[in-house]
């Protein structure tokens, strides 16, 4: 059965923690182990909630549950939801959620808390989850997230380097990344073909001085900025703005006039759009 389970993850895109000890290592950063160096403090719990995105067979849903804080674990394999069922006998406080978290609303599903994310998730669609999750920004205190390290490093990526990109500006335009540790292939089951990390992110993060519509526009003019990484923003824009219009921005904000997009800060995009992408 555990065999044919984990066949039915695998097809999904996700690998589930296997190993106890890594299990443990992840409860301890995300402050859910009575053994943290510093636990989440419980008289919180009444007005946090816990969001786990792809439950599984509960590797870490227990963890998130023994909290006393109340857990909404999804999970989008329907066999798989009707199993963890069990743990709602011993976990009062935990809701299985049977479907697919890219359908689902964090709002309702919070019902007035502030809400705390866990998720191992399947590699090929974590930006989409993550950018479901910043529609829900404002409810949001803190996202942990088991993920592909190539993608990890770029969430958390500074300008001027190589993995800085698109999804760095729009990860820190709403939170604050950190790359936690890497996780080994060895601790997922069936092992994964790459390697994995924890990231946290923190909520909010840069303060823009724009509402939800203005900053779904704004990362629009960001993903145009990123479209031919290696040409300049004057050249990347063209199709959007006057040459002379970009450059003279540019200039208007001390930076060079051939530069790209990789050397601009979430600010510096900021700016720049105020003055050409608005």
């Amino acid at each position: 059965m555990l065999h044919c389970a984990a066949m039915a993850r695998q097809r999904l895109g996700q690998h589930f923690l296997g190993d106890p000890a890594w299990r443990e290592q992840i409860a301890r950063a995300i402050r859910v182990s009575p053994h943290s160096l510093a636990p989440a403090d419980k008289n919180q719990a009444k007005d946090v909630c816990w969001i786990e995105i792809g439950a599984g067979h509960g590797e870490m849903t227990s963890h998130l549950a023994a909290t006393g804080t109340p857990v909404y674990a999804i999970e989008i394999d329907s066999n798989v939801a009707r199993r963890l069922q069990h743990l709602t006998e011993q976990y009062a406080n935990l809701t299985i959620v049977s479907g697919d978290v890219l359908k689902t609303d964090i709002a309702k599903l919070a019902s007035g808390r502030r809400v705390h994310v866990y998720g191992n998730l399947p590699y090929y669609i974590t930006s989409p989850i993550l950018h479901h999750l910043f529609r829900f920004a404002d409810i949001i205190d803190e996202v942990h997230i088991v993920i592909q390290t190539e993608v990890a490093e770029r969430l958390a990526a500074k300008p001027d380097s190589k993995e800085y990109g698109y999804l760095s500006v729009a990860t820190q335009l709403y939170s604050r990344p950190e790359f936690v540790f890497r996780i080994p292939r060895g601790a997922f089951l069936p092992p994964p073909e790459v390697s994995s990390a924890l990231v946290t992110l923190r909520f909010p993060g840069e303060q823009l001085a724009m509402d939800a519509a203005e900053k779904q526009e704004f990362l629009g003019f960001v993903k145009s900025c990123f479209s031919q990484k290696r040409k300049t923003l004057v050249n990347n824009l063209k199709s959007s703005a006057p040459r002379d219009r970009v450059q003279k921005a540019l200039s208007g904000l001390k930076l060079r006039p051939d530069a790209r997009a990789e050397q601009l800060s979430v600010r510096d995009f900021g700016a720049l759009y105020q003055r050409v992408g608005s």
